[in-house]
């Protein structure tokens, strides 16, 4: 039996968090796409806390863009918040999702300004 979309990035998203933990030094860069929203959160894991988030829901700046381009907007975003709390290098968790289009710009973008992974 196929599996349905979901279950197949359920699959995905635990194979990857097997390997991939935030810690205190270097945290985890989680990425969640919607239809039509985008959202990242740099989270530590050994304490369970978000330190940084950014996302498009709400965010006057992303109305009216494509959706790439507001993934690029949320990534410099995260990039900015993280490094405002004291974050430098982070881990990417693309959350089972396929490295490119949306999440691709924002990992880019979030590269491009000052994050390390």
């Amino acid at each position: 039996m196929a599996l349905s979309k979901l279950q197949r990035r359920t699959r995905i998203k635990k194979r990857i968090r097997k390997n991939i933990t935030g810690t205190t030094e270097t945290p985890r860069l989680s990425v969640f796409r919607s239809n039509k929203e985008i959202y990242a959160q740099v989270i530590n894991d050994l304490d369970g806390k978000t330190l940084a988030a950014a996302s498009s829901l709400g965010d006057k700046s992303t109305k009216g863009i494509s959706k790439i381009e507001q993934a690029t907007l949320i990534g410099k975003k995260i990039a900015e918040a993280a490094t405002a709390a004291g974050v430098s290098e982070v881990v990417f968790d693309r959350n089972g999702y396929l490295y490119h289009g949306r999440v691709k710009a924002l990992a880019e973008a979030a590269r491009e300004n000052g994050l390390k992974f």
